[in-house]
């Protein structure tokens, strides 16, 4: 596919990439915001846990009779094992508004554990309610405290009890499930976009039938579209159906003008050419020359206008190996004197695009032509150089032509020998009638040493 194809507007790729963008952002969104739930589920846990620990502190602690925080004694074993994850202290705001500690857990050792400098103030402002926030441990790892403020009976001064746990498998567990989650929604993405694609392909399938339809009264494989099409592109087929109808009635027209011309035309000829037969002398047998001149001038446009209403009306096609062995069984006989032998070549399914006389007109006049110059040999060869289009080559062993001398046989009535039969029409019929569908022609050497036409005309599906 060219950098053409692709920029080009398509509407299934406009269909694919607005619902797979609108898809792909709602799973983002919904990524983000279950990763977001668990993370709070998960931390709301975790304070659970710190808050079970203080209110366990805060339950079993006493005073002693010098006015000392005595601590409960907690079966937590983690708060016993040095640098566990697992601490909790207790102290008191100092004079200095410092933070002072009183007893601590087994685990912090002999460390204490840290605190923002305004937890003493945001303790008060929140009086009876915990504050949370993010510190580091003895082993510099990252904790989650919870902090709260009470008084204890007989201890005028307020304690501060303060409980602190490792965050790292929280945080662990976190990634995990974001990673999972991701992954999830990745596969449930890409499983969206194939159904999409597979949604949009399926939905558009009656507008890709009517493409071929259309494509296949177009080459002249079928007369009109005939499927059975959703309601919103059944008005769009009878349209089709109908344009076809009206071109194909145009055409009709033209055959019908182009015939009737024609024998408006011939009649008045023939009249002449009688009335000159009957009085002989110079000036009958100029007007019976020129009389032929005209017949052969009113055939050649008259053909070239039946081949452009053909071109533009309903497709038709013509075998092209079964019109170049009738033409070579044709030639051969014709030329049965002279000796000629036609060797011709083309695959059972090369079909030309367009009617069957045109094909006959134009490899027959390239044909006769080589039979007319050759010595004795003839070669034909049709072959499809792409999908749409195939080369007709007819080479033969005559004296060939001069590279400076092939543009002026094609002109019309150009006769580069006098002596030899004929209009001079005939590679001027090839070369117009292979233009009016779209076609080229071309003349080269032979590997024989005479002329080389080489045609390159529409090509049909087999």
């Amino acid at each position: 596919m060219n950098l053409e194809a692709i920029r080009r507007p398509s509407l299934v790729r406009r269909l694919v990439i607005l619902a797979a963008g609108w898809s792909l952002a709602v799973l983002v969104v919904c990524a983000i915001v279950l990763a977001a739930l668990f993370q709070q589920a998960a931390i709301r846990r975790f304070d659970q846990g710190l808050s079970e620990l203080i209110d366990n502190l805060l339950a079993g602690a006493t005073i002693g009779e010098q006015q000392q925080v005595l601590a409960p004694a907690l079966t937590d074993l983690r708060a016993l094992r040095a640098y566990s994850g697992k601490y909790w202290q207790i102290g008191e705001p100092a004079p200095d508004g410092r933070l002072r500690v009183l007893v601590r857990s087994r685990s912090l050792w002999d460390s204490d554990l840290k605190a923002p400098a305004d937890i003493i103030a945001r303790l008060k402002a929140k009086p009876g309610r915990p504050v949370t926030y993010g510190t580091r441990g003895p082993l510099n790892e990252p904790l989650r405290a919870m902090s709260s403020q009470a008084k204890l009976p007989g201890r005028a001064t307020p304690v501060i009890f303060m409980a602190a746990e490792d965050r790292s498998p929280v945080d662990r567990d976190v990634r995990g499930f974001i990673a999972a989650t991701a992954l999830a929604f990745l596969l449930l993405g890409a499983g969206m976009i194939a159904a999409v694609v597979v949604q949009v392909r399926v939905g558009l399938r009656p507008l890709f039938d009517l493409r071929r339809e259309v494509a296949s009264v177009r080459r002249g494989k079928s007369e009109r579209v005939a499927g059975e099409y959703p309601s919103e592109l059944e008005p769009l087929a009878n349209e089709l159906n109908a344009l076809v109808a009206h071109n194909q009635e145009v055409v009709d027209r033209q055959r019908t003008h182009v015939g009737n011309l024609a024998h408006a035309l011939k009649t008045p000829l023939s009249v002449m050419v009688a009335e000159a037969s009957q009085r002989p002398g110079a000036l009958a047998e100029v007007v019976s020359r020129q009389a032929d001149v005209m017949r052969l001038q009113v055939d050649h446009h008259l053909r070239r206008a039946r081949a452009a209403a053909r071109t533009q009306g309903q497709g038709e096609r013509a075998s092209v190996a079964e019109v170049l062995d009738e033409l070579t069984r044709t030639l051969e006989r014709i030329f049965h004197d002279k000796g000629v032998a036609v060797d011709w070549d083309a695959d059972d399914g090369l079909w030309f695009q367009g009617e069957r006389q045109d094909l006959l007109e134009i490899a027959g006049n390239a044909m006769e032509n080589a039979c007319k110059w050759c010595r004795t040999r003839v070669r034909v060869r049709a072959v499809a150089i792409s999908p749409e289009r195939l080369r007709l080559t007819v080479e033969d062993d005559g004296p060939g032509l001069p590279p400076e001398r092939r543009e002026e046989v094609l002109r019309r009535g150009a006769r580069l020998d006098e002596s030899a039969p004929g209009s001079g029409l005939g590679l001027s019929i090839v070369d117009e009638l292979a233009r009016a569908y779209g076609g080229t022609l071309r003349l080269a050497d032979s590997p024989w040493g005479g002329l080389a036409v080489q045609l390159e005309l529409p090509q049909a599906e087999a």
